[in-house]
């Protein structure tokens, strides 16, 4: 079994030479440890190789806003995708090569009266294919709940302070529904390409907390 702290085992490398991934100074929680037991049994058992593990991980790892961006470019500058990421957002995703798995993705799209905004009330539910790991603060209990009950303060905290007749949508996703907001193109882009476009949109912007950048 591995100790509580990876920095007293093989220099931060599991017993199978996966590395722990965790900051030497900090102590692994309960749910850590037990990742790391059930990883190393299954690795004892012949069940999966460490080098799967290894490739996986940093599969994971490599998965970043960048998806979630093109995705939105795409839908930006060909109708027809809109069309088809709003009716399914799993197949439009994996139309362009983003293996999203068997979850249910949903995207929400602002408009010029609605303004869409994306919370887990239970844990941090995100689609991590399309936009990478969560950031801190989506993960914060404080956020789960004032998304919900306050959602205009919440916006406004992150600098987003919309007009009254503009109408917040909530959306809470679920362990295996997850959303993705489209957000409204920014006007003086029609000139430009689907890459540039894609290098405007910021994570913030496809959670609901904030809007693309200006060109």
């Amino acid at each position: 079994m591995p100790h509580d702290h990876p920095s007293h085992s093989h220099e931060g490398m599991s017993p199978s030479g996966h590395p722990y991934r965790e900051d030497n100074d900090t102590a692994l929680t309960y749910w850590q440890r037990m990742e790391i037991a059930v990883r190393e049994l299954l690795v004892e058992k012949g069940l999966v190789t460490s080098e799967e593990i290894a490739r996986q991980i940093d599969a994971m790892d490599a998965r970043s806003p960048a998806n979630g961006a093109a995705v939105v470019a795409r839908a930006w500058t060909d109708p027809a995708f809109k069309q088809r990421l709003l009716k399914d957002a799993s197949a439009a995703s994996r139309e362009m090569g983003f293996d999203i798995g068997p979850l249910h993705l949903i995207a929400v799209e602002n408009t010029d009266t609605t303004h869409n905004l994306i919370v887990c009330t239970l844990c941090s539910c995100y689609p991590r294919n399309l936009l990478g790991l969560p950031p801190d603060w989506y993960k914060s209990r404080a956020y789960r709940s004032r998304a919900v009950i306050e959602p205009r303060a919440v916006l406004r905290e992150f600098g987003l302070d919309l007009p009254d007749d503009i109408s917040v949508r909530v959306h809470d996703s679920t362990a295996d529904m997850r959303y993705i907001v489209l957000p409204a193109r920014p006007a003086g882009t029609d000139d430009m390409t689907e890459e540039q476009l894609a290098a405007l949109v910021t994570r913030d912007s496809m959670i609901g907390t904030g809007l693309p950048r200006t060109p």
